[in-house]
């Protein structure tokens, strides 16, 4: 279990403790089998998540959730859960980022209409539609359209690399009410699955955290009534900013829980191993590498749950959340690459996981905005 700077209550606790649990028994054995399979959802992983509680821990007690809306728990649980597994830690954890912008900017009825379903043991999976293939981390830029037309809209246009779309039943989509605006143009759109004129593509290859397969979106003039418009026109990509602040700061914890479990198992190898005669850890070079790992790691995680208790307490945290996610994704990518020496060649053998772990962690460096762009913010946000 990972340490915190900041006491745990008793629930907090025993919600780690499940997470942990199941992480061991459930997702850390299936990580290899998934990475092999390559473009399959372990739906039944994500189903045993949503009996015992773990998919829907984030949902507000008043629409069946399990109450944990703070910002602080969830990194606590996704780091847990991605320990496991970084990519099926993340599945598990999809439905909090569709949830975000509904508590953002939905209404009451929108909220138990869309939340409501995502709780108990058929929880459904759920994505979040903002990237296209000409917009990336400028989700300004941004072209899908939305139409009026009476009582509702008709949404056109093209998402890539959307997670878990087409097994997923509930969307949340950002398109442009107004094409002549960038951000102020932008408006959030609950769909359907079944929405007549919605179609997916074929699963994308990808380098690493397979368990959640990623398709492109097409939209050919997808009907939406008026009352699943999230917020007002172009309050959209308020609700996607309040998001990103939120879905960073957890996908900083995902990165440090992958970065804590290749630490691990480089340490337990050292321990073990050894070369011209003595134990690995016994030599300096890599007792010095596994020292940093452990710093790296330790300072990571101070960063992400001190963001994530900023947000908690109302403060302002887009710059931190983009510090935090800089900081924990790269130090990922040293960690694991420093677990990959340890071992050597066997390292970069798939006999091991640490080489999996390596191609998953790149992601975090990519997803939610990339490391430069997390710079770029960082400069914006400078006091």
């Amino acid at each position: 279990m990972s340490t915190t700077a900041w006491p745990l209550t008793d629930e907090q606790t025993q919600i780690v403790a499940l997470c942990k649990e199941f992480a061991e028994r459930e997702i850390r054995p299936r990580g290899r089998e998934v990475d092999e399979a390559d473009v399959v959802t372990p739906v039944d992983i994500f189903a045993k998540a949503a009996k015992v509680g773990i998919t829907d821990f984030m949902i507000p007690e008043a629409y069946g959730g399990g109450g944990f809306t703070d910002v602080f728990t969830q990194c606590l649980v996704q780091e847990e859960l991605c320990w496991g597994d970084p990519g099926i830690g993340n599945l598990v954890c999809s439905g909090g980022f569709f949830a975000d912008p509904i508590l953002a900017l939905g209404t009451e009825d929108q909220k138990r209409r869309w939340l409501t379903p995502l709780t108990g043991p058929d929880a459904p999976l759920t994505a979040l539609a903002t990237t296209e293939p000409g917009a990336g981390s400028d989700a300004a830029s941004i072209v899908t359209t939305a139409t009026r037309v009476d009582d509702g809209y008709l949404l056109t246009g093209q998402k890539a690399w959307i997670s878990n779309a087409g097994a997923a039943e509930l969307y949340v989509i950002f398109a442009k009410t107004d094409a002549g605006l960038r951000s102020g143009g932008v408006s959030a759109f609950l769909v359907r699955k079944d929405a007549a004129g919605m179609t997916f593509g074929q699963p994308m290859r990808k380098m690493g955290q397979r368990a959640i397969v990623c398709r492109e979106v097409f939209l050919d003039e997808v009907f939406v009534p008026e009352s699943d418009r999230l917020g007002e026109e172009g309050q959209g990509f308020y609700g996607l900013m309040s998001t990103f602040d939120i879905s960073r700061v957890v996908l900083g914890a995902a990165a440090v829980g992958a970065a804590r479990a290749a630490y691990e198992y480089a340490l337990d190898y050292a321990r073990t191993r050894k070369q011209f005669g003595r134990l690995i850890i016994e030599h300096q070079a890599v007792a010095f590498r596994l020292a940093d790992m452990a710093t790296r790691i330790e300072a990571a995680r101070l960063l992400v749950h001190h963001a994530a208790r900023v947000i908690d307490e109302g403060g302002s945290a887009t710059g931190l959340a983009a510090m935090a996610k800089l900081t924990a994704s790269e130090t990922a990518m040293f960690v694991t690459h420093a677990a990959v020496q340890t071992l050597g060649g066997w390292g970069y053998s798939r006999e091991y996981p640490v080489e999996q772990w390596m191609r998953d962690v790149k992601l975090e460096e990519i997803e939610e905005g990339t490391s430069d762009i997390m710079r770029l913010v960082i400069s914006r946000n400078l006091s």
